[in-house]
């Protein structure tokens, strides 16, 4: 028998995620695990499971469900992480502080200062999961789609040796999307890609033996085209490559298009494809017609969805279980799969999942332009996931200082000070650590010797100068 436990059982990926499961051939009995500090959250997803073993037939299928992850690991064969930290509390304080600096963010909740602060709420929590399933299930495979995921993924890979796979689905989506654009049908698609989350690239598209970028490039001049996608389209004709992430979320991720208010308003869209503060503002309201939607799905009031959808979850859990070999897009360590990233990051590329687990494959160098895109974004996941590991709080602020839009908008000093502002509006939900300022002291070097460690030289008479310790 399989058991399947889902931590963060109170989002939005419950029922979605479960149906994908219950939709695998073959796969008619086996246990789920439900897992949620949040009692009212956890029960009306318990009540919605109970409503789908019904409606899809699945009558030899058992459910457990626990505040307390402790009570649900034992046994898993498959962990799969959704949570959440803070919920919305935190939402206005990762957009309004930087926004004080004048940086404008549209979701702010991957890279930049609102991906970082939500790192520091998240992987710390995520880390003793981690523990708790190397002790309690310790031959689980394990899935996360929490976000922000390359961070995410870089502390966790680091941290246990667990067979770990960071899911996502903007690239089964992008290429949809591509497909649609391009006015080809989707299964007549043929196309490579890699880099990171949210900013892999299609570095191969090709329909019919024909490539099929002179298709987009003509189709982008249609304004019906462009409006759709503007900034990832502006991206594809100066860098040659079309990138995973929506136009809002990817402007984001690069210093071009969020520095200026001109700017913005010239590429950035309403909602999700740029909106200023969407995210803040929206996602408070999303969480309550979201829990009001499961609720009246849960007691019969609306039809629930038993289709299978485009999420990997479902595939590899049913490639690993009846060894049906599929392949997969995922956040894993730069084992030299893109060997111009740097090898000590995580890349998303194509991985097989068989009856072995996750066997991440070669992808090759992307072209440099692109890679450099990369380098800059794994430079703050460096920084922040290692800060989080060795509870380094500078190394929090400095990958603030490195952020592509935040640097594009502001000094480092600047950057500094919003970081303690930040600290200070958030210090319920981060470490302690974060919230112990350290002083840094000028010490007199006047009158003294120094000898460098090379050998190279000798410092003497260095009278009325001060270096910073």
């Amino acid at each position: 028998m399989v058991k399947i436990t889902l931590l963060g059982a109170g989002s939005g990926f419950t029922q979605p995620l479960m149906t994908d499961i219950l939709n695998i051939e073959g796969l008619d009995r086996g246990t789920i695990g439900l897992v949620d500090l949040d009692e009212k959250r956890l029960a009306v997803n318990v009540r919605l499971m109970k409503r789908l073993f019904e409606l899809m037939g699945k009558a030899h299928w058992k459910l457990e469900a626990s505040t307390d992850r402790k009570e649900v690991l034992k046994g898993t064969d498959y962990l799969i992480s959704t949570i959440e930290v803070s919920g919305t509390k935190c939402v206005r304080f990762d957009n309004d502080i930087p926004k004080k600096y004048g940086i404008d963010q549209c979701i702010g909740d991957t890279i930049g200062p609102g991906g970082i602060m939500k790192a520091l709420r998240t992987l710390p929590p995520f880390l003793e999961i981690l523990a708790d399933a190397k002790k309690h299930c310790p031959n689980a495979l394990i899935m996360n789609y929490t976000n922000p995921m390359s961070i995410m993924s870089l502390g966790a890979t680091r941290f246990s040796d667990q067979p770990y796979v960071g899911l996502c689905h903007s690239v089964q989506g992008t290429s949809k999307h591509l497909a649609d654009m391009a006015g080809i049908p989707y299964e007549e698609l043929k196309w490579r890609c890699g880099g990171i989350n949210h900013m892999a690239w299609f570095t191969e598209l090709e329909w019919k033996g024909q490539d099929v970028y002179p298709i987009l490039l003509a189709a982008m001049k249609k304004k019906s085209i462009y409006e759709k996608d503007p900034v990832r389209l502006e991206m594809m004709k100066e860098f040659g490559y079309f990138v995973t992430e929506s136009s809002g979320h990817f402007s984001e991720y690069v210093p071009y298009f969020r520095k200026r208010p001109e700017l913005i308003k010239k590429y950035c869209r309403t909602n999700y494809l740029g909106g200023s503060s969407f995210y803040a503002d929206n996602w408070p309201k999303w969480r309550k017609s979201t829990d009001e939607h499961r609720r009246r799905m849960a007691d019969g009031k609306e039809e629930l969805s038993l289709e299978r959808s485009h999420e990997y979850a479902s595939s590899i859990i049913e490639a690993h279980h009846f060894d049906r070999q599929k392949t997969i897009y995922a956040s894993v360590p730069n084992t030299g799969l893109i060997p111009n990233l740097p090898l000590s990051g995580v890349v998303e590329v194509g991985v097989l999942v068989d009856k072995q687990g996750y066997t991440p494959t070669y992808f090759g160098n992307l072209p440099e332009q692109v890679a450099a895109l990369c380098r800059s974004n794994m430079a703050v996941f460096e920084l922040t996931a290692q800060g989080i590991l060795d509870k380094n709080r500078e190394s929090i602020i400095h990958a603030m200082m490195l952020d592509p839009l935040t640097s594009a908008v502001c000094c480092p000093a600047e950057i500094r000070k919003m970081a303690e502002e930040l600290f200070k509006a958030e210090k319920r939900y981060i470490p302690e650590w974060c919230n112990e300022k350290i002083v840094r002291k000028a010490v007199s070097l006047k009158g003294r010797k120094i000898k460098l460690t090379d050998g190279a030289a000798e410092v003497s008479s260095m009278a009325a100068r001060n270096v910073t310790a």
